[in-house]
Order: C-alpha cells, then structure tokens, then sequence
C-alpha cells in the first residue's frame, strides 16, 4: 500500500507543473500580443511625425527636379539639332515661343525659312508651371521678352549664339547658352554674362 502513494503523488505534481507551465505561457502570449500591437502603434506615429516635416522638403526638390529636368531637354534639344547639322547638310531651327511657353525644334526643307510645314516639326514641347521662359539675348545684342526667338544652325554652326533666361518656381534665373564658335550648349545657374563673338560676320546658313 505505501508503495503505491508515491507515484501518484509525482503524477500529480507533474499535472500541476503542467497546467501552471501552460498559464504562464498563455499570459506571456497575450502580453507580447499586447506590446507588439503598442510597439506597432508608436511605430505608425514616429513615421507620420517624419512625414510631415519632410513634406514641405520633399515638394521642393520635386519642384527643383522637374526645372532641371525641363531646362536640360532644351539643352539636350539644341545641342542634337547643333550635332545633327555638324554632320550632315541638313539645317535645323529651334524655335522659343515665350507667348506660349513652348519650343519646337524643326528641320528646315523650304526655301521659305519662314514657312513651318507640319513634316518639318521633329519636337514640341511645353514648359511647365515650374519652369518660365524669362528673356532670350543673342550675342548680337539682339533681345526679346515676347514673340518668338529663334536659333538656326546650319553645317557651319548657329548662325546666331546667344542665351536663353529660365526662371524656375521661386523665379531664381538660369541661363541655357549658346556659343556659335564651339556649337555647344550648356546650362549654368544664374542669369549669366554673355560675351560677344570675337568677330563680326554672321556664320554661313
């Protein structure tokens, strides 16, 4: 009979641990639920905090990327017609509309530079609120802030250099240049100096 108590005593220590054991697992379950759902929560909150103070920063370099995206399509735009033209006998023309904010680069095929035919057209853009045709100046002292300026290269090079003056959303100046001795173009911050050609006939078209 005394050998029988043992046993049963052990056995039922060994339910308790268990039940006791399983009691403790379920209270560390509900409160790592609980600091996951808290932890979460403040996560949620930190990130909106930073997404509020950097909002105003991140619209401003938008801003900033599509003036600088817009203005280097026009550079790019006149350097390939100044390329185009160096290599073949074909001439090009790039017109700035400042009335409407546009420009449009065609190939020339008429005898009538004048006369714009629809197959001449190779690009037409318009430029957007962040980007603002200001003035255009050509090296030969010509300028206009209205109408339309326009810069013609032929085999040769531009028949005229000069500069065009953009103004991004914060009306701060940039200047697209162009130079009819190397036929490059070039985009600088601010509205830059032009210099005058160092000589005086105008480059064969």
């Amino acid at each position: 009979m005394p050998t029988c108590s043992a046993p049963m005593h052990t056995n039922l220590v060994y339910r308790m641990s268990y039940v006791v054991c399983r009691n403790k697992s379920r209270d560390t379950l509900h409160a790592s639920r609980g600091f996951t759902l808290t932890e979460l929560m403040v996560v949620i909150v930190v990130v909106s905090l930073f997404v509020l103070l950097a909002a105003p920063n991140l619209l401003g370099l938008l801003r900033k990327n599509t003036f600088k995206a817009q203005a280097q399509e026009l550079a790019s735009t006149m350097q390939m017609a100044a390329r185009a033209a160096a290599e073949s006998n074909r001439r090009y023309e790039v017109i700035i509309d400042l009335a409407e904010q546009s420009y449009t680069l065609r190939q020339i095929t008429s005898p009538d530079i004048s006369e714009i035919l629809e197959d001449e057209i190779i690009a037409k853009n318009d430029f957007g609120d962040n980007c603002t045709v200001a003035y255009v100046l050509f090296d030969d002292g010509d300028y206009t802030n209205e109408g339309r300026a326009k810069f013609r290269a032929g085999h040769s090079g531009w028949q005229y250099g000069g500069k065009i003056v953009l103004l991004d959303a914060d009306e701060h100046p940039y200047s697209i240049v162009v130079n009819r001795l190397n036929r490059i173009v070039t985009l600088k911050d601010g509205d830059v100096e032009l210099l005058a050609p160092k000589f005086e006939e105008n480059v064969p078209f």
